[in-house]
């Protein structure tokens, strides 16, 4: 379903759902008492860089409490779960959202499935969608926590949480997502949860292991799209040009990549440039190839899966891309990245691994947040247009004049 579409359904349905979700939760409360966590369920269900974010949360939970955690998403953003594997397969319930009648069918599924797995504790993730809340409310969980506004400006969401955590819009989502798991830790009753300092050490990411076998496998295949490219004297550089259609906004101009790449092309004869993206985004970026009409620069959108892309960032000597998934799973490997940032702020969703925001800073921006639901009026991205291709490559400069392989 398009993205406003589920946001009509959210509101229209969302709101008087909520509202008896919220009575029947309470009448529930009577009948149950607060238990130990031990079968956790996390939802976060749109965002595929969220799993990644959330991760020295969850491995928090299984290092204290050694909690059986569990997972709700959206199967087509499954597949970002499978990068860090901290949630058993078995644990992991998906739903569909092609349309009303498959998320319908999923959501009754779902309220079966927690059961059979007894869940006894539920985190809501999500800042804005009563969907997220009434699965948390709904789902035969006694402990319940999640993100309330309070005094703040926020949707209604009904009244089903028993802990309820202050979201601080100055915090990076990565730390409010810890401050969730300290309201599970807790011990006493807090009211908002968290108070608690959490530390830059809290929130740092794990590697994945990438195998020998792994990297020359994806080279291989590289070497045979694009007979430029030799491991032993070529160096692959990664475009991710486009973003995901819930935040097309974040998109920097396709002739600002073809400039880039013209540039780095000619500077760096030793150069290789790879595209990535999903099948979809295949032909919008093939306009980048097509423009340049270069032997060392390759359209690999759609063209390699989803599990060989750490294999994929290892191999690679960076990587240049919008604010999106790509930036968040490059921080799992050893890969630099560089993110280019506009209607968000990588101070609240910057990337947590070896990364460098690239951000102009307009009196605008950022334009989107929890607060509006991340919703904005604007319709001409100057935040992404002011960054310029010059600014971009002085700032690539000292990366492109060393090599990571060399090290």
């Amino acid at each position: 379903m398009h993205v406003d579409t589920m946001r009509n359904i959210d509101y229209w349905a969302g709101i008087p759902l909520c509202f008896i979700g919220s009575f029947i939760s309470k009448t529930l409360n009577f009948f149950t008492h607060p238990t130990k966590p031990k079968n956790i369920l996390l939802i976060e269900l749109s965002e595929m860089g969220s799993t990644i974010l959330v991760d020295p949360a969850m491995q928090k939970l299984k290092r204290e409490l050694n909690a059986n955690l569990h997972f709700v998403i959206f199967a087509k953003n499954k597949p970002s779960l499978d990068l860090l594997r901290t949630v058993p397969e078995e644990n992991i319930f998906t739903i569909r959202e092609h349309s009303l009648f498959t998320l319908t069918g999923d959501t009754l599924s779902f309220l079966l499935w927690s059961r059979r797995k007894k869940i006894d504790t539920v985190i809501d993730l999500e800042l804005f969608s009563r969907f997220t809340a009434l699965l948390s409310g709904l789902c035969g969980a006694v402990n319940r926590i999640g993100f309330h506004p309070f005094y703040n400006e926020g949707l209604y969401r009904g009244t089903m949480l028993t802990h309820k955590v202050a979201y601080n819009p100055h915090l990076h989502i990565a730390k409010n997502f810890i401050a969730l798991a300290n309201a599970v830790l807790s011990d006493t009753k807090e009211l908002p949860f968290s108070k608690s300092i959490i530390s830059d050490e809290e929130i740092l990411l794990r590697r994945v292991d990438v195998t020998e076998s792994q990297k020359s496998t994806i080279a291989s295949k590289i070497a045979a799209l694009c007979p430029a490219y030799a491991p032993e004297t070529k160096r692959l550089v990664l475009l991710n040009a486009n973003a995901s259609d819930l935040m097309p906004l974040r998109r920097w101009d396709k002739a600002n990549y073809i400039e880039l790449s013209r540039r780095i092309l000619t500077d760096y004869p030793d150069t290789v440039i790879a595209l990535t993206g999903t099948p979809a985004e295949k032909e919008g970026l093939q306009a980048i190839p097509d423009a340049l009409k270069h032997e060392r620069i390759v359209n690999l959108a759609g063209q390699t899966a989803f599990s060989e892309l750490t294999a994929l960032y290892e191999i690679s000597e960076f990587m240049v891309t919008n604010d999106s998934g790509p930036g968040h799973f490059s921080a799992v490997t050893s890969m630099p990245s560089f993110v280019l940032f506009g209607p968000e702020t990588p101070k609240l969703y910057g990337s947590l691994g070896i990364t460098t925001p690239i951000y102009a800073g307009l009196a605008c921006s950022p334009c989107v947040a929890a607060t509006n639901h991340r919703k904005t009026p604007c319709d001409d991205n100057l935040c992404m247009q002011a960054i310029s291709v010059e600014h971009v490559y002085k700032i690539l400069k000292p990366s492109l004049e060393s090599s990571r392989f060399c090290r």
